[in-house]
């Protein structure tokens, strides 16, 4: 009985030991995968990165992590436009089948899926903000965005008409959608301004206005957006993502 308890206490520690060996090797490995990232994407700050799968270092014996999830709290796009970025909030991404070298110099995974949000002032800057001419008489421009309530933005646009500000915004519910790495805003009716007719094209000129998206990280894509409370929600996926190297 005493050997069986010794066992047991070896038994025990050599565990303890080695769940504590394989916790330092994943924090190891963390924060190898987050400053690679972070270097790769130029980011300003350090993303977080959580390696998921107990136990890890049996993992790294297979050269395959099964789920590793990454999260950067402010993401500058690309918007295509020289020099001008729009900043994503709370991109989050579950990586599956991440491959990777020995020195974590390199990780890529097969597939990955996560979200993202836009605020509704950080997409108002790719609205028409300067006043612009809708028939002659009318100049209008877009001064803000709001939830519509299922699924819809609220488009504040403001009017003049021959001179004289409208005391209130005219309101109009849109729709918004995602093509390729576009986001689009496309309101579902046309206002009038003061009573005044205008052509559709016209109207749309300023009420419809959209977003490119671009190089996101590892070279996910847009997949879905919804209007949410406080801004455009994002999904994402990709495939043959990569982490570093």
């Amino acid at each position: 009985m005493r050997a069986l308890r010794i066992l047991l206490v070896v038994v025990v520690v050599l565990g303890g030991l080695f769940v504590l060996a394989d916790r330092l090797a994943v924090n190891f490995a963390e924060g190898e995968v987050a400053d690679k990232l972070k270097t790769n994407e130029g980011l300003a700050t350090t993303p977080d990165v959580s390696i998921k799968g107990f136990p890890f270092l049996t993992q790294v014996v297979g050269g395959s992590l099964d789920d590793v999830e990454v999260g950067i709290k402010d993401y500058e796009a690309a918007t295509g436009t020289s020099g001008r970025t729009i900043r994503l909030d709370d991109l989050n991404a579950d990586m599956k089948g991440v491959d990777f070298s020995s020195d974590f110099s390199s990780a890529t995974a097969s597939s990955a899926t996560g979200t993202a949000s836009i605020t509704y002032a950080e997409l108002l800057k790719t609205a028409k903000s300067e006043p612009t001419q809708v028939v002659q008489g009318v100049t209008a421009n877009v001064v803000g965005l709001s939830d519509g309530g299922n699924g819809k933005i609220k488009v504040a646009v403001e009017a003049t008409v021959l001179g004289t500000k409208l005391p209130q915004p005219v309101y109009v519910l849109s729709t918004v959608t995602v093509e390729g790495d576009t986001v689009r805003v496309h309101a579902d009716s046309l206002p009038s301004f003061g009573g005044v007719q205008a052509a559709e094209n016209e109207v749309r000129s300023i009420t419809d206005f959209q977003q490119k998206i671009d190089d996101l990280p590892g070279g996910i894509k847009l997949d879905k957006v919804q209007a949410g409370t406080n801004g455009v929600e994002i999904s994402v996926k990709g495939s043959n993502v990569n982490l570093a190297g």
